[in-house]
């Protein structure tokens, strides 16, 4: 049976093929369809050049901003010229749609024996910026000062530079930005990191390859974004050589806790309107209308406004996005918890300017949101208990906030984080919980913390890198005070420092 089956399975396909032996030209088969774009796959193959900078080029670009400025501070010679590309590649929303994506990839080539060959890769995650058109690709662009010193720090000494502009931004179609969302973030860096490989080597550095190191780090939002991948990464079984997060808010779920009570951080009206849309979009749980969390003047078009392609400074002079996060008229003028906090004191003026007639939260989500933090607190903050988020919170935004929460993870490479004690912006808190977090579930080999605003020791690997940040700091409160210090200090100051710590703990690896 099964013989003749066959035999005629043959005639069959053989009757197909040949059409009986004429030509049926006026039925040709059909085309077959298109192939499905596939996550990492590149979009322009070979990405396109935008910039090559030969070393003076780059010490030129670093000399005309604040954050390179400072970064010149430190003893520095570029040794290779960077090639940098506008990379463009297939990654996934939070739903998990194929969607477009860009980013940089930045390559080295030069003279220097370090520029060529073999070399080792840096993903780099930036931080939060609200300017829709952002392509850190761009050097040359006046808000693209971190993109400058990523290429100074790392592209110019020998490293393959990787840099996602993240959904949201520049090429992408995604009409919001999946801001803090764990998965969604850390799936498009191994997207870019898979193009860039994909893209090597390119026609301007034919000699220079993606050699075995994979080093991940990042600074702010990024922080947080480098350290994601990489306990994804490791989660899927992929090699990491080393990663260093910088000044990330690791610690989600007790830093919603901290800015809701009253530690308001200078950037909290931009992340909480970023995060709760991001969340709603994904998640569909954060709030049954914007009404329900934003002002009545802000809800209306709250859902797509950033980021966007006005400024920031632009939007709130024009009313349509506001200077504080919370109503300065309590829903309860005798409790405490909803004023601003006061301690620690050196922060109170920057939780006091969160506060104001022109808010983003209505106090009515804001007491919810406390009512469940007061019953069912984090433990980390306010006081340091069990240092997990809460076990069973029933405010959705802490739910989520929990989910994407970093205190669950222990590393098997090595990992420094870097920031500073006196950060306004993402409170260093963050970094002493992931401390203590992998103290109690400890890592393969023990996590190096930095704070580069800490006074150097005499066996002080950072030591140098301490003096000069404490130099640079004074030099900005004598021409300023430390109104321009909190100003300066997440943005220009810290970076450099942490910068430099990071290419030195890869350099060793």
């Amino acid at each position: 049976m099964r013989s003749l089956l066959h035999a005629v399975g043959f005639f069959l396909l053989v009757f197909a093929v040949t059409g009986c032996g004429h030509d049926d030209s006026s039925n040709p088969a059909p085309s077959p369809a298109p192939a499905t774009p596939q996550r990492g796959a590149l979009i322009e193959n070979p990405p396109a050049q935008v910039a090559t900078l030969t070393p003076s080029d780059l010490l030129t670009l670093l000399g005309g901003s604040d954050l390179g400025a400072t970064f010149l501070q430190l003893a520095y010679t570029p040794k290779c010229t960077i090639n940098v590309y506008h990379l463009t590649y297939q990654t996934v929303d939070p739903s998990e749609n194929i969607t477009p994506a860009s980013g940089a990839l930045m390559v080295p080539s030069g003279s220097d024996p370090s520029c060529n060959g073999a070399l080792p890769i840096v993903l780099y995650a930036h931080g939060t910026t609200t300017d829709r058109d952002f392509d850190i690709a761009q050097l040359n662009a006046a808000d693209n000062d971190e993109g400058v010193l990523l290429a100074a720090v790392f592209a110019a000494e020998g490293y393959i530079v990787v840099a996602p502009n993240y959904l949201g931004y520049d090429t992408s179609t995604l009409d919001y930005h999946p801001y803090l969302i764990a998965a969604a973030q850390s799936q498009e860096m191994i997207d870019a990191l898979t193009a860039a490989r994909a893209a090597l080597p390119t026609a301007a550095a034919t000699g220079t390859t993606a050699g075995d190191k994979l080093f991940i780090t990042g600074y702010s939002e990024g922080g947080y974004v480098a350290m994601a991948t990489h306990s994804a990464m490791q989660s899927l079984g992929m090699t990491v050589t080393a990663s260093a997060p910088m000044s990330g808010p690791y610690a989600l779920a007790a830093f919603g806790d901290a800015i809701f009570e009253g530690e308001v951080s200078d950037s909290a009206t931009v992340s909480v309107a970023l995060l709760a849309v991001a969340y709603q979009k994904a998640y569909g749980n954060i709030y049954s209308t914007p009404a329900e969390l934003f002002a009545s003047n802000y809800a209306p078009s709250i859902e797509t406004l950033l980021p966007s392609t006005t400024a920031l400074s632009t939007l709130e002079a024009q009313g349509e996005f506001p200077t504080a996060l919370f109503d300065s008229s309590p829903p309860s003028a005798s409790d405490s918890i909803y004023t601003p906090a006061t301690s620690p004191a050196a922060l109170a003026g920057v939780f006091a300017a969160g506060f104001g007639s022109n808010y983003l939260v209505n106090n009515s989500y804001r007491a919810a949101y406390l009512s469940d933090a007061l019953a069912t607190p984090d433990g980390g903050f306010p006081a340091l208990t069990s240092g997990v988020p809460a076990a069973h919170p029933t405010s959705t935004l802490r739910v989520e906030l929990k989910a994407n929460d970093q205190r669950n993870w222990s590393p098997t490479a090595p990992v420094l984080l870097c920031g500073g004690d006196s950060d306004p912006t993402v409170f260093f808190f963050n970094t002493t919980l992931m401390q203590n977090y992998w103290a109690a579930h400890p890592p393969a080999t023990p996590p190096v913390i930095l704070d580069i605003d800490s006074a150097p020791t005499s066996d002080d690997p950072y030591a140098t890198l301490k003096t000069a940040f404490g130099a640079a700091k004074a030099l900005v409160s004598a021409e300023g005070g430390e109104s321009a210090v909190l100003a300066a200090y997440h943005a220009t100051l810290v970076p450099p420092f942490c910068l430099s710590a990071v290419k030195s703990f890869f350099d060793a690896h």
